[in-house]
């Protein structure tokens, strides 16, 4: 397989990576410029930058890039490997990683007026936008023509059939605490970038009390903004949207 048709697969199935190219080469080295890999969320490989002590040290930074999301660009000697070079045949390498992120995921649990608001707004910021509700009826694609998936189910169900990742941000516009409370401590022990509960401060007191009698420990309980969204007054379902993602955009660019 090439590397250019890997990473439109990494881009359909919505996972990470990151293209190592190498942009300089000085003297005798195994790879010269243009040689290219691509490196997996595994630390797995296609394609080689030179092999041995080399590549492992680029895998290593490579798999740091998707952690932060930032692309780095490393020189190499290749002298002396009593100095710490990766490598002895004389020459200099640099390599340029670029992280290949997925494309960010923005999951409503609640397809009320607040959810259906959200979903228009997170698409258009270009969010793939995930709905559940555990109403079927909710999950019309007539009500939600920019969402890319439905998840008609009890909330508690959810996590068993979606796949979450550091890139995943859930919105819980949800009508009752009996829907969060079930729901909240597999989503609490995911890698989700963001997990955020409508309501006021007393309703997520409540579901807060509840989870503590379920054992969540404090540190997943600490995860959860609530309520969410940046203090702008907002009152309609389109304010109160503009205000959650508000807050997901710069918890999104912090992250990365």
């Amino acid at each position: 397989m090439s590397i250019w048709r890997a990473i439109a697969e990494l881009e359909e199935k919505f996972e990470p990576g990151v293209l190592c190219t190498i942009i300089h080469s000085q003297g005798s080295t195994p790879r010269h410029v243009g040689s290219k890999m691509l490196v997996y969320a595994d630390g797995s490989i296609l394609g080689s930058v030179g092999g041995g002590e080399l590549e492992a040290r680029i895998i290593a930074a490579a798999l740091e890039s998707i952690s932060d999301g930032n692309p780095r660009r490393l020189p190499f000697n290749m002298s002396d490997p009593a100095q710490g070079d990766p490598g002895l045949c004389g020459g200099q390498v640099e390599v340029y990683m670029e992280p290949i992120i997925p494309k960010p995921a923005l999951v409503i649990v609640g397809a009320g007026h607040v959810g259906r608001a959200v979903a228009h707004l997170a698409h258009w910021l270009d969010f793939r936008v995930v709905v559940s509700d555990d109403r079927p009826e909710f999950c019309d694609p007539e009500m939600f023509p920019e969402v890319e998936e439905f998840f008609p189910l009890p909330f508690e169900q959810l996590s068993d059939h979606l796949r979450i990742t550091p890139w995943t941000y859930f919105v819980l516009t949800t009508r009752s605490v009996d829907i969060d409370v079930p729901g909240l401590p597999n989503i609490l022990a995911s890698p989700a970038a963001f997990i955020g509960v409508i309501g006021s401060k007393r309703r997520w007191q409540t579901t807060r009390t509840q989870l503590e009698a379920l054992g969540v420990a404090e540190d997943q309980l600490a995860r959860v903004q609530s309520p969410m969204g940046i203090e702008i007054n907002a009152e309609t379902p389109e304010e109160i949207a503009v205000s959650i993602m508000a807050e997901i955009i710069r918890i999104r660019h912090k992250n990365g």
